[in-house]
């Protein structure tokens, strides 16, 4: 008998912890909902055979013209800029070596994304163009240790009086916003990052994959890779807190199906002969 309560205060005490760690932010639900049922174009309404690359202004111009809420990515510049760009690397869509970390914006601007005159933008340029007219949802790449990007995104978004969502894979750049800027609503992304990505520890990808990291930075939503879900933590979410979801990336319209009817917010892309 003795053996059965221990077993049975054991399980209990493992379950609080497990539902403490998992636990989201709840006191922003009401704000979330202005939010649910947005589509998110990602990286803008970028377009190969119309020349208009991801992540321009081309892009995020084409997006405001059909009312679509806006996904970008930024990252911090050698010398200090908040520039919009998805990739770790430069190679892919501008075609030289070296990273956005590596270089100076006076560098950055000279290039030109994917063989077109579109060039990297800063953020403080595509919150200018947008102007509070949709919404955007604002991913931090924090490829290293510094949370320098978070306090720089954070000085450009003081004063931007439109609807505005921050989302990150590294926690600590929640916890950033949560202890210096409490009222940005924050957002964990994750997927199967045990099985899609090396590049961090796996205990780190193996917490974030399932929530286990969300005592952290006690998002508001939770950005998931829709190919991935369902997934325990993810739904415990949804069900026990009422935690939004967003999904990526719909790219057809199966998906962009599934993603309205099972989810909160979609991140989608669409092909050309769509535009």
């Amino acid at each position: 008998m003795r053996i059965l309560l221990f077993a049975a205060v054991i399980l209990a005490v493992v379950a609080a912890l497990y539902l403490f760690s998992i636990s989201p932010r709840r006191s922003r639900l009401r704000e979330m909902r202005k939010f649910r049922a947005t589509k998110f174009a990602h990286r803008g309404y970028h377009c190969a055979a119309k020349r208009i690359p991801e992540n321009s202004l081309a892009a995020f111009q084409a997006a405001l013209d059909c009312r679509y809420g806006i996904e970008l990515d930024v990252h911090l510049t050698k010398d200090g800029q908040v520039a919009v760009f998805h990739d770790d690397t430069l190679e892919r869509v501008c075609g030289v070596p070296g990273s956005v970390e590596s270089h100076t914006y006076n560098e950055l601007k000279k290039l030109f994304l994917l063989h077109t005159t579109e060039r990297i933008p800063l953020l403080a340029d595509v919150l200018s163009c947008v102007n509070g007219k949709v919404p955007l949802l604002i991913e931090l790449k924090l490829p290293g240790r510094s949370l320098k990007l978070c306090e720089k995104t954070y000085e450009l978004l003081k004063n931007y009086k439109g609807p505005c969502l921050i989302q990150s894979f590294n926690t600590l750049g929640l916890r950033w916003f949560r202890l210096h800027a409490p009222h940005i609503l924050r957002g964990q992304l994750s997927s199967n990052l045990t099985a899609d990505d090396d590049t961090a520890p796996y205990i780190l990808r193996f917490f974030v994959k399932h929530m286990l990291s969300n005592f952290l930075g006690r998002p508001d939503f939770i950005s998931y890779k829709l190919k991935d879900l369902p997934e325990p933590g993810v739904w415990l979410c949804r069900v026990l807190f009422r935690t939004p979801v967003a999904v990526w990336t719909l790219n057809s319209e199966h998906a962009m199906r599934r993603g309205m009817a099972g989810y909160e917010m979609q991140i989608f892309e669409k092909e050309s002969e769509f535009y």
